[in-house]
């Protein structure tokens, strides 16, 4: 597992974006952490690394939006969803069969029908420290990943 400590949206966009530079077509980031934390900061992070211009949004209302970068970055908001079985309504197993980057925030609530090999970033606000001061925790599960922890 690999932590970082940010203290603005400008270091968790750029943990995002070192993260980005790592990712290419089939990689799959799971993010938890409450309300608020930064999830959607860090998600653009990644997609500056790849290339995608413009602030993204979080698609929570839509559950996933589509931009095209260098690679394709697929931005996943499942927090609307009441039962895993709706992603597969929206084809969901097209987003995961390796066309792009996918990017899930709260990945928790889906952790079923996802596969073995995803990236799993928590991020949660140390209230002890500050406001600002969030904490990354990162972990690459599977096969794919053995490699990406020590290139970050």
């Amino acid at each position: 597992m690999r932590k970082f400590l940010t203290d603005s949206i400008e270091q968790t966009l750029e943990v995002g974006r070192k993260l980005g530079r790592l990712l290419s077509k089939g990689d799959i980031v799971c993010l938890t952490g409450d309300l608020g934390t930064g999830k959607t900061a860090f998600a653009n992070g990644i997609a500056k690394a790849l290339g995608i211009d413009g602030y993204i949004t979080s698609p929570t209302f839509t559950i996933v939006n589509e931009y095209m970068g260098t690679i394709p970055f697929y931005h996943f908001d499942v927090y609307r969803i009441s039962d895993s079985d709706e992603m597969y309504e929206i084809g969901f197993e097209e987003y995961i069969s390796g066309a792009g980057v996918v990017v899930i925030e709260w990945a928790d609530l889906i952790r079923d029908i996802l596969p073995e090999d995803v990236i799993w970033v928590h991020i949660s606000k140390d209230l002890y420290a500050g406001r600002d001061i969030r904490i990354i925790n990162m972990q690459f599960t599977g096969k794919r990943y053995e490699t990406y922890e020590d290139r970050l």
